[in-house]
């Protein structure tokens, strides 16, 4: 049924409710003609019409435009009110629940945008939850609907970075460009630059360097003719990445020391404490900031993430660059209790993260003078690497893993690891 049906349907539900006639509701503003019309759905009342007959019928308007009455719709919004909050607050189980029951209230079926947003939520919550399978799923229902413009790019910024977390990177990449490639494209907004910043990850991950520079440098010129806050922080912060990648370290700490000074200003307290674990990791990985000091902060940065929706993904990666920082640091056995506990909040898909955890382990153990034992973590990295396509990204952990290998005396392994490096390379 339309709209109007509906709302003709509620309007002739509630008159004979009323023990009315049409031509008695319609007496005397309206002919009793224009009232069968309305309530056979063939015209569609004015807000003014809507109005008189809400107060003719004594029920409230947004009854007969909603099918919910005023205590309904005050009881709905409060309950997403609630149900966003404890995802801003890091209580991601606590809003995966609430988003669920709301969706399960009849009354929200007739909402559509108040559906939409409760759905979105849910999404965004079980991404948080670590659970990218099924946010993928109810993300890509979404987009089967008609969405507001925002709201469709909202929820494919959420698709490009849930298929990037969960490895899916052609897919990633796929969502990105369907909507910022291509002749017809839209002006740049804040929302389109933070759907390229994701774009411009999910090109980073899948190795390809040249299109990411590329798109690095147009996605930071489309910022700095914005100026806002907000498409500033998104472009820098992955420009960063990229800079890092590519070799460019003095551009990395100049684009995400850029991207965190307005994120501090102005941004969410999730994508701040995302950002701070990134600057401090740019800055660690480059020798911009000694380990200690970076160390410190990553420490500090633990509470931040408690506190926030922060995903299992970069809760895991934290905890990988605090493991990173106190091995520099000399401080082996915090580094393998940090390097385990990125391994043990890994979902499924974290491959990558996997890999590291496992090599930066076989190091500190071999560090430790415990070879075996670190043989072992090195050899655990084949297994999360076999899953992944062959890049130069790929190539790279290959290379690592050979290298770290041949340190501990592995040499049998480590000549595998570096043909593998060698055939993920092309070569």
């Amino acid at each position: 049924m339309t709209t109007s049906d509906l709302v003709g349907l509620r309007i002739k539900t509630v008159r004979r409710q009323r023990g009315l006639s049409q031509a008695q509701l319609a007496h005397p503003e309206l002919s009793d003609s224009y009232v069968s019309l309305i309530e056979s759905g063939k015209r569609t009342p004015t807000p003014a019409v809507l109005e008189l007959l809400a107060a003719k019928l004594d029920c409230s308007l947004s009854y007969l435009i909603n099918g919910v009455t005023a205590e309904q719709m005050e009881d709905i919004e409060l309950a997403l009110g609630y149900a966003r909050l404890a995802l801003e607050n890091g209580e991601v189980a606590e809003a995966r629940t609430r988003f669920a029951e709301l969706l399960e209230n009849s009354n929200l079926s007739g909402l559509t945008s108040l559906r939409q947003e409760a759905e979105f939520g849910l999404a965004l919550a079980t991404e948080a939850a670590g659970d990218l399978g099924e946010a993928i799923s109810i993300m890509l229902r979404l987009r089967e609907e008609e969405l507001p413009q925002e709201r469709a790019l909202e929820v494919a910024i959420a698709l490009c970075r849930a298929y990037r977390e969960s490895e899916r990177l052609h897919e990633a990449v796929e969502v990105g460009e369907q909507l910022l490639i291509g002749n017809n494209r839209e002006p740049w907004t804040d929302l389109r630059v933070e759907l390229g910043a994701t774009l411009l990850s999910a090109y980073y991950e899948r190795g390809d360097m040249l299109r990411a520079r590329q798109f690095a440098a147009e996605l930071l010129n489309a910022a700095d003719a914005l100026g806002t806050p907000r498409s500033i922080a998104a472009a820098n912060w992955n420009a960063s990445f990229i800079a890092r990648a590519t070799g460019h370290y003095d551009e990395a700490v100049t684009f995400i020391e850029r991207a965190l000074a307005v994120q501090l200003e102005h941004g969410q307290p999730r994508n701040t404490a995302r950002m701070r674990l990134q600057a401090a990791r740019t800055k660690l990985r480059t020798g911009a900031q000694d380990p200690a000091s970076a160390r410190d902060v990553l420490r500090a940065a633990i509470k931040e993430f408690e506190q926030t929706s922060t995903s299992t993904i970069d809760q895991a990666t934290l905890y990988l660059e605090l493991a990173c920082a106190e091995y520099m640091n000399n401080d082996l056995d915090e580094a393998a209790q940090h390097a385990v506990k990125c391994r043990e909040l890994l979902p499924q898909y974290g491959n990558v993260l996997g890999a590291e955890a496992n090599l930066l382990l076989g190091r500190i153990y071999g560090a430790a003078g415990r070879v075996d034992e670190g043989r072992e973590h090195a050899a655990a990295v084949e297994r999360w690497l076999q899953p992944l396509p062959d890049s130069r990204r790929s190539a790279s952990h290959w290379y690592a893993t050979a290298e770290t290998m041949e340190q501990l005396g592995d040499t049998d392994r480590a000549v595998d690891a570096y043909r593998r490096a060698l055939a993920c390379a092309g070569l």
